[in-house]
């Protein structure tokens, strides 16, 4: 079962900060290298992945930015959204709402480790959830 994701940054932060190996953002990540979930971004949402990313706080190397947004690029599908008016408590995730709004014809979802920030809506799911909707959709 392949689906479309938005994947909020702190799903990308906690993958890359935790030693094990089968926690649910790792194995998101893993989704995506092997092409069963497709990220969906949009050039807002690339610029806040490198620079949430190259934050000197998280000590991620170099390769491994590289190596995460190239394969975000590369088996992602770039999206232009239109202004969707929504005000969230964070406006800062209102990039990441816009894009799956634009690609909800598709079933995507808006995968992020920080539901309060986001409407209570199906298609906003934590990495534990979205991996539970992929394995009942197999």
């Amino acid at each position: 079962m392949i689906c479309y994701a938005v994947i909020d940054t702190n799903v990308f932060v906690s993958a890359l900060l935790t030693s094990k190996d089968d926690s649910a953002t790792v194995q998101v990540l893993n989704k995506i290298i092997h092409g069963e979930i497709i990220p969906v971004y949009s050039n807002v949402i690339a610029k806040e992945y490198l620079t949430v990313l190259s934050r000197k706080k998280f000590g991620f190397s170099a390769e491994a930015i590289g190596y995460l947004l190239s394969a975000v690029e590369k088996y992602g599908i770039l999206v232009n959204p239109s202004p969707s008016g929504i005000t969230l408590p964070d406006m800062k995730d209102l990039p990441f709402y816009e894009v799956v709004l634009e690609k909800r014809n598709d079933e995507a979802y808006l995968v992020t480790g920080n539901i309060k920030h986001f409407p209570a809506k199906p298609f906003i799911v934590t990495p534990r959830e979205l991996l539970t909707i992929l394995d009942h959709k197999e």
